[in-house]
């Protein structure tokens, strides 16, 4: 350059750099440019922090006087600390050149190469240009070269450590473990580069560690600790910090033995770690590689999954390091899967298990049709669902996992040992619910093809052995094929050689081995049997802790032992250990509710075959049971379905009050008739609880009660949900607001004055539904059939009913559904013979006993009102309408029959008359509403000829000052009725109705468009409704096959707030109909009064004054429920 450049200065801008790799190949914090523009002085431009693609952007521009030395020293050092730099750091490349030549680039940028580091140019781009003497000059203050004696000892420890990492040379290693010691020397406790020289020393140990040249790792990890914890979160050096830790565990990992407690504190850190590296940057791109988290997420996969607290805590922080679209989640997902399987199996809490199928889930949907692990990941979502179907009893669980299973076997390898075996298993819990005998063939068939792939030596033989065993075990249980009880003992036997004490499944072995030696014991009477089966058992509670789900079965299996020896011996002390241990197996609080139920209900059988005294205790604690599982369920179908599936309790309900009646104790009798009956309701009606009382003591507590239950009532569940996903989650949640409501609940409970605060009513608590006459139970069971009167005041009164046994009465109410369907093609004037013999039954051997005791020992005058609470199968005998048909002895007229003797009601339960009751509090002027639908849509129903006409008969009854509304034809739809039946408190609908038997809850009422179900009536709340005449078919008859009979169309208006209804126990002749109607409507309205307590009396009138209008059958249809 010809000008001279005297006097000038030169700008020059630091752009970027590229290529830029650290010779030790140490993580750096930030790279920057030294210029060395003397002996003397030098400039440092900011620290930049290195990119993933090894760049570097700055941006510095530094304006320096052109009257120094031509020549000029330009260097890229790495610095190893963000925040106060120790020394210069550790030199990139170093390049010799002159002001000249930069200036000589023009004014454009320009890059500048320097020496290769690790086989690549580092290179750097400058812009440079010289200032005119005019133009405003901020100059540069530049540093001296001259530096303190630990930054020049930290400058030499780092070129020794490059040395050491490019030549391998031992001394260089010492070299720079000997400077960077000196420099922490000089650093004591409180310094500020302390945590710099502690992480420089650390540092370069760890060199030598991983070249086998330094042995201490324990000084290492010291050295990084103390350097992390001298760096806080906020600290611009915390996450390097945190990675330098991150390497030295992930190191001592890889070379001892690979111990897990420094995999698992490297993936803790990574979690800190990886939020505090921006993207992009080197650290981040070195933290999240193969060195980094990836190795530590592949690491941890690999170790066995661990079902304590802090082994789910880790596979949590796995997780978490593998965001949506990293290749390890899936794996992740299905270990955290496998921990929490792994807690729920010694815990049995339901949390961790719908977690665990929830991350299966995820883990499968992940899982390409071709990838090499979807088998395993199905194969493990199905064996979590078949768990959760075990401990909740869901039946699409036990499907969906039969499904996936068998999408396994299509995927696996022909022979797949434990593909066949779990098919198996599945298919054999199929086989106890449902009973077909191909399930459980075919479940020991695979079983036996399994332990065929399992030799002697083979890891799963014990598994196989076992399994195969436990299938035999079950089909020998339900078909009694002899030969698989020996076989299964055998195989027990052997398993329990290869299971030693330190197993994890030793226990079931155990139990299991034990339940088949007593079933044999049964058979042979060898005491031996038994007294191993109990020695066992006994070692199977020692080994497991006292809230281990599996106690449960031991005990279960301890008291089939000391059952079977009582059968054998008899024993009373073996009866009493065996009653012993069933309450202690019901009662156990970590196991699944089907399986308690279940061990109750055996509790029940034997009680009720040996006559042991605490079959009452039984019964009570089988209904607590069921109505604690039926409230894990988010809807009212659902919890219907989970009864059914209790398909051997149908008839605790009747059993228990006839247990409670044989052991004299009548007002238990009551009490678990109502518990067990109910429970369908009482579950409903629970989030709707009177709050009154509870608002005046404690008003906090009662609006929180109202927000749970409104939530509860707001969250219960659509069945028809096929997704599954969201069907787990909407279940889980309901559980969580279930868990709520329960707290409160239970706080209430504190409160004095309600310590009994929705919990089953005592008999003080029922008798409130005789206030206005008796109620009669009727009690149909298999032990006894019978009746209970529950009086105004004093105690229950039983009346046996010796005439009367289950299956006359089963034959009873066949030949009435006979009669009455032979009578619906009569003509209206032929007599009725075959009801009348029925009725004539019915009085003579039902009734009459009854009323001798209303007269004769309750003195209760005659029209008085009385209710009637049928139960099984009495629910469909019309008990109302039972008639001796016969002149009085002195021949003065005929013999009064019940209806002439006293004013009939009937009640579902007691419980629901006591709530309507309560409920008349709430009074509001009538408004009446008159629906009418004779036309249905084509195909769904017969035209109804007589409904208009029947709609115009009530419409003039109404009293006119009464606000009315009546709605027919293209109107009554389901969304018009549902409304007006809303807005209205007196209802008189006339319509087709459907009882459906296989799901009551789909019964409905036959609109112009679509039905109204029952289920649509319940989830109404109408508290200020009144009165409802249903004139529609089937509205009052029951559902039989759970454990609450009640489940019709008339109790669903009673639930939703009608205090009195007027339904229909079969088909209603549209032909006759009209005359009921116009008569009860003229006396129900006489005088231009409107009480719905007068609905019974006034039906009583009716049918009394249409007696030659209307036959017997159709006469006898209408009762009158409530109120």
């Amino acid at each position: 350059m010809s000008v001279s450049l005297e006097g000038r200065h030169i700008k020059l801008e630091v752009i970027g750099a590229k290529n830029v790799r650290v010779p030790s190949r140490r993580i750096p914090a930030g790279i920057h440019i030294s210029i060395i523009v003397d002996s003397t002085r030098r400039w440092k431009s900011a620290i930049a922090v290195l990119s993933s693609d090894k760049s570097l952007a700055w941006g510095n521009t530094v304006t320096l006087p052109l009257d120094m030395s031509p020549k000029l020293s330009m260097e890229i050092r790495a610095s190893f600390e963000l925040d106060r730099m120790l020394g210069n750091g550790e030199v990139v490349g170093k390049l010799e050149t002159s002001w000249a030549a930069l200036l000589d680039r023009g004014n454009e940028p320009f890059d500048i190469s320097f020496p290769p580091v690790r086989g690549v140019c580092p290179c750097l781009t400058l812009k440079a240009a010289v200032l005119q003497p005019s133009d405003n000059q901020d100059i540069a203050l530049l540093n001296s070269i001259a530096e303190c004696e630990i930054a020049q000892e930290t400058d030499v420890g780092h070129e020794r450590l490059a040395r050491y990492v490019t030549s391998k040379t031992v001394s260089q290693f010492s070299d720079a473990v000997h400077h960077f010691q000196s420099v922490l020397n000089q650093c004591p406790v409180g310094h500020p580069d302390r945590a710099g020289a502690l992480t420089n020393l650390a540092w370069a140990r760890l060199e030598g560690y991983t070249r086998n040249d330094f042995q201490d790792i324990d000084s290492v990890t010291f050295l990084f600790r103390e350097a992390l914890a001298s760096r806080p979160q906020d600290h611009p050096d915390h996450p390097l910090s945190i990675y330098h830790l991150v390497k030295a565990l992930i190191w001592r990992f890889s070379k001892e033995k690979f111990n897990a407690v420094y995999i698992h504190e490297s993936a803790q850190l990574c979690c800190k770690l990886l939020p505090l590296c921006p993207d992009g940057t080197h650290l981040y791109s070195i933290a999240a590689g193969k060195n980094g988290v990836d190795y530590v997420i592949g690491e941890c996969n690999k170790l066995s999954a661990e079902g304590s607290d802090e082994g789910i805590h880790i596979r949590r922080v796995v997780l978490e390091l593998c965001p949506l679209g990293n290749k390890h989640r899936p794996k992740a997902l299905d270990m955290l899967g496998w921990a929490l399987s792994l807690r729920f199996e010694q815990r049995g809490g339901t949390d961790d298990l719908d977690e665990c199928i929830q991350c299966r889930r995820e883990a499968v949907s992940l899982c390409s049709e071709g990838d090499s692990e979807r088998s395993d990941y199905l194969n493990n979502l199905a064996l979590s669902l078949r768990k959760r179907f075990n401990h909740q009893g869901n039946y699409h669980d036990l499907n969906d996992a039969i499904s996936l299973y068998e999408e396994v076997l299509r995927l696996v390898p022909v022979g797949h040992y434990i593909s066949l075996d779990n098919i198996g298993g599945a298919l054999s819990t199929r086989f106890t619910q449902r009973g077909d005998a191909n399930d459980i063939n075919k479940a020991i068939s695979l079983r036996r093809e399994a332990l065929t792939l399992c030799p002697p030596g083979n890891p799963h033989r014990d598994s196989g052995l076992n399994n195969l065993a436990a299938a035999l075990k079950i089909r020998y249980d339900k078909l009694d094929v002899r030969e698989d009880l020996n076989e299964a003992i055998d195989l027990y036997r052997d398993s329990l050689q290869l299971r030693q004490h330190d197993h994890p499944y030793r226990h079931k072995t155990l139990y299991s081995f034990s339940s088949a030696l007593s079933s044999r014991f049964t058979q042979t009477q060898e005491n031996e049997d038994v007294e191993e089966a109990i020695q066992l058992c006994q070692e199977s509670l020692e080994a497991l802790p006292s809230l281990h789900p599996d106690r449960h079965f031991s005990y279960l299996s301890l008291q089939e032992a000391y059952l079977s020896r009582y059968t054998v011996q008899h024993k009373s002390a073996d009866l009493t250990l065996a009653v012993e241990n069933f309450r202690l197996a019901s009662r156990h609080p970590t196991q699944g509710f089907p399986s308690r139920i279940l061990a109750t209900w055996k509790w029940i059988v034997a009680g009720e075959r040996h006559g042991h005294g605490s079959a009452l205790e039984a019964y009570s604690t089988f209904f607590e049971l069921l109505d604690a599982h039926l409230a894990t369920r988010s809807s009212t179908t659902q919890r219907r379905e989970a009864a059914t599936a209790v398909h051997y309790a149908k008839s605790l309900p009747v059993d228990a009050g006839s247990c409670g009646i044989r052991r004299h104790n009548l007002r238990k009798a009551v009490e678990l008739l109502e518990q067990g009956r109910g429970q369908q309701w009482s579950l409903a009606s629970r989030l709707r609880a009177p709050l009154e009382n509870l608002q005046s003591t404690t008003s906090y507590i009662a609006h929180r009660f109202w927000e749970l239950s409104r939530h509860l009532a707001d969250a219960q569940g659509s069945t028809g949900n096929t997704d599954r996903v969201a069907a787990d989650r909407a279940a889980m949640r309901y559980r969580k607001l279930q868990e709520q409501w329960e707290a409160v609940v239970a706080e209430i409970r504190n409160i004095k004055g309600f310590s009994r605060f929705l919990l089953p009513p005592s008999y003080e608590d029922l008798q409130a539904a005789a206030r206005h006459g008796p109620v009669i139970i009727f009690i149909a069971s298999q032990y006894s059939c019978s009746a209970i009167i529950v009086p105004t005041s004093g105690e229950p009164i039983n009346v046996p009913l010796p005439s009367i046994i289950l299956t006359e009465l089963k034959n009873l109410k066949d030949r009435f559904a006979r009669a009455i369907r032979h009578a619906s093609a009569m003509s209206p004037k032929e007599p009725r013979n075959d009801l009348i013999v029925l009725l004539r039954v019915v009085w003579d051997e039902i009734m009459l006993p009854i009323v001798n005791v209303l007269e004769h020992v309750l003195k209760l005058k005659h029209l008085s009102r009385i209710w009637l609470c049928p139960t099984a199968g009495f629910t469909s005998i019309p008990l109302h309408a039972a008639h001796p048909f016969l002149t009085k002895p002195d021949g003065s007229g005929k013999e009064p029959c019940l209806e002439d003797l006293y004013i009939c009601s009937y009640t579902p339960t007691l419980s629901a008359l006591i709530r309507s009751r309560q409920l008349m509090k709430k009074r509001v002027p009538p408004s009446f509403v008159a629906i009418g639908q004779g036309q249905p849509l084509a195909g769904e129903s017969k035209e109804l000829l007589a409904v208009d006409s029947e709609i115009e008969v009530v419409r003039k009854l109404v009293p006119a000052t009464v606000n009315r509304t009546t709605i027919s034809g293209d109107a009554a739809t389901r969304a018009g009725a549902l409304y007006t039946l809303e807005k209205n408190n007196w209802m008189h609908l006339a319509c087709h109705g459907k009882q459906d038997h296989e799901q009551p809850y789909n019964s409905h009422f036959v609109m112009k468009d679509e039905p109204i179900t029952l289920l649509d009536i319940m989830e109404k709340d109408i508290p200020t409704a009144e009165f409802a005449f249903l004139s529609a078919c089937h509205t009052a008859v029951g559902d039989e096959e759970t454990p609450d009979e009640a489940i019709h169309l008339a109790a669903g208006l009673q639930f939703s707030g009608f205090k009195s209804v007027i339904g229909t126990l079969w088909e209603v002749n549209d032909a006759f109909v009209e005359h009921i109607v116009k008569a009860f409507y003229e006396n129900m309205f006489k005088g231009g009064v409107m009480d719905c307590t007068k609905a019974a009396w006034a039906l009583n009138r009716a049918t009394h004054a249409v007696k030659t209008k209307v036959p017997l059958d159709q006469r006898m249809v209408f009762i009158h429920v409530g109120v």
